[in-house]
């Protein structure tokens, strides 16, 4: 950076990028993948935050629509990641490391549903489908950027999962959750939920913090059903996103290595 460029950040106390906290929201184009982008982004000049977009045109559309928000108060960018296909996952992972050289934390949030809710069974094409998205994508992805995560200071892997996925909520019959279908969804999430037991298992001797976060129930496009979740007064994904990023804050590291969600829950697996 030349040096009136850094004279003009020094002046104004803006942090260079070399100082901010990067973050990569997977997802990041919609829905709470979107919400926790514009909520990190202005909650502080410290924060950058990558949006991991699969579809790069509707991508860079996003980063604009987001940067010309007048509460972003740290800075933004994109990256394209389909987590899906591994040569995708490389490419991210190497523009990551030459734009920024380390990752502070990484948020899975990318994930599907595609079983209408009336289904009772799902059919193995959504079955596969559905775990190649919500688990094995974030699996392969983390362990891409787990490298660049060891460069940070203070690492965190958020997993965005569902209290659906607990089996101890689905065994107890009297509470609503049980009754809950989207069998193959379920699945995914108690599959990405002891993916992320694991990944703390074995990072946490690197200083790695992990969470399993339940969005809750939230206004998103996810089941198709957005209009009725809406008309039923359900909450926004904005709540979710302040969730997020109070586990990035550190309000939730007395959890780390848990399942937890909004408004400060804790579930049992």
């Amino acid at each position: 950076m030349p040096v009136s460029y850094r004279l003009l950040y020094n002046s104004y106390n803006i942090p260079s990028m070399s100082e901010k906290e990067i973050v990569l929201v997977t997802g990041g184009t919609n829905g709470i993948g979107l919400d926790t982008v514009i909520y990190i982004a202005s909650a502080s000049p410290n924060y950058h935050v990558i949006i991991g977009a699969r579809n790069l045109s509707k991508g860079e559309k996003v980063l604009k629509d987001v940067q010309a928000k007048s509460s972003i108060q740290g800075s933004v960018s994109l990256v394209q990641l389909d987590a899906n296909e591994d040569s995708s996952i490389a490419a991210a992972a190497k523009k990551i490391k030459e734009d920024f050289g380390h990752l502070d934390t990484l948020v899975n949030n990318a994930g599907i549903c595609p079983e209408p809710e009336k289904e009772q069974w799902p059919s193995r094409e959504v079955m596969r489908s559905t775990f190649e998205t919500n688990v094995f994508g974030p699996t392969v992805l983390t362990e891409a950027l787990v490298p660049l995560l060891k460069k940070s200071s203070s690492p965190r892997i958020i997993n965005v999962s569902s209290i659906v996925g607990s089996t101890s909520a689905i065994s107890d019959h009297s509470s609503p959750i049980s009754a809950v279908k989207y069998p193959g969804y379920r699945a995914s999430k108690a599959a990405l939920n002891m993916i992320t037991a694991y990944q703390y298992a074995q990072l946490k001797e690197f200083g790695f913090k992990v969470w399993a976060f339940c969005p809750g129930y939230v206004v998103t496009d996810l089941g198709g059903d957005r209009e009725q979740r809406v008309e039923n007064g359900i909450e926004s994904s904005e709540t979710s996103a302040k969730g997020v990023l109070q586990i990035i804050q550190g309000e939730r590291d007395a959890d780390v290595g848990g399942f937890v969600a909004r408004y400060g829950e804790k579930y049992e697996w």
